[in-house]
């Protein structure tokens, strides 16, 4: 008997989907003033048209980079969008610089792209995704 196709999630993994599964209004996913402060190198800030204010920090997205490699990489250790991978337990742990886009731009009308000073540059951050994500303490609430 085959079992392609077939998934086995946790229930935190299948609350989590079904969290992400519900529709949200449509001012809960337009922003109404997206700063991108990357001269700062501090983050990107968003003011939702529902009055929601969301903000994250360069890392954190990085973090949670939504395209198809990171995702999965994510799903397959138990990561959330935005947790660091563990680093490695070493004797004199080595200097790494903090990740920053070193380009960004938007796509469409639905979502921003970052090329990351890592070289990272496939993933799609769409609005939807980004209100999903929030990491703000009444979001973590809802969880």
């Amino acid at each position: 008997m085959s079992h392609e196709g077939i998934r086995f999630v946790s229930a935190e993994q299948a609350e989590r989907e079904a969290k992400m599964g519900r529709d949200l209004p449509v001012d809960a996913v337009t922003p109404a003033k997206v700063r991108v402060q990357k001269t700062e190198g501090t983050g990107v800030e968003i003011e939702w048209k529902d009055g929601h204010r969301s903000a994250w920090s360069f890392a954190w997205l990085r973090n949670a980079c939504p395209c198809a490699t990171c995702h999965e990489e994510r799903e397959r250790n138990g990561r959330r969008p935005g947790e660091p991978k563990p680093r490695p337990q070493t004797l004199l742990p080595m200097y790494e610089a903090p990740v920053r886009p070193t380009e960004v731009v938007p796509v469409g009308k639905y979502a921003v792209k970052f090329k990351w000073s890592d070289g990272h540059e496939s993933g799609i951050y769409s609005w939807e995704y980004l209100r999903r994500v929030c990491d703000c303490e009444m979001c973590r609430i809802d969880d």
